[in-house]
């Protein structure tokens, strides 16, 4: 006599492998969202950072030739509590004075932005 023997269901071994599969396909969901956390963060700082420099850009174009300051460091906070130092240098050659304003801020490591711009007389 044969038998016929007929599946209607998973067995075992198949529910714990793809369990497995499961569980290693959501750990690289898990480190991929970290990552994209970060790199959120850190793009949020970096558009903090160029603000705050182009902030001091503007208030320098706004001052008038001979009102703009030698060099000088000042701190701005952002949004997300993170402080960010300004620095700032001016070189003057004749009729244009070159500026320079560099933001650093360290959150997880150390980081900085630096425009420059000329300011004519």
């Amino acid at each position: 006599m044969d038998r016929c023997i007929t599946s209607k269901g998973f067995s075992l071994i198949e529910i714990l492998i793809s369990l497995v599969v499961l569980s290693i396909s959501l750990l690289a969901l898990a480190g991929l969202m970290v990552t994209t956390t970060r790199n959120t963060s850190f793009g949020g700082h970096m558009t903090e950072a160029a603000t705050f420099a182009q902030d001091k850009l503007e208030q320098f174009r706004a001052m008038g030739w001979e009102h703009i300051t030698p060099d000088s460091t000042d701190v701005a906070t952002g949004s997300t509590g993170i402080n960010y130092s300004r620095n700032w240098t001016v070189v003057e050659n004749g009729t244009l004075k070159t500026v320079t304003v560099t933001v650093n801020w360290t959150d997880q490591t150390n980081h900085t932005v630096t425009l420059v711009s000329v300011i004519s007389q």
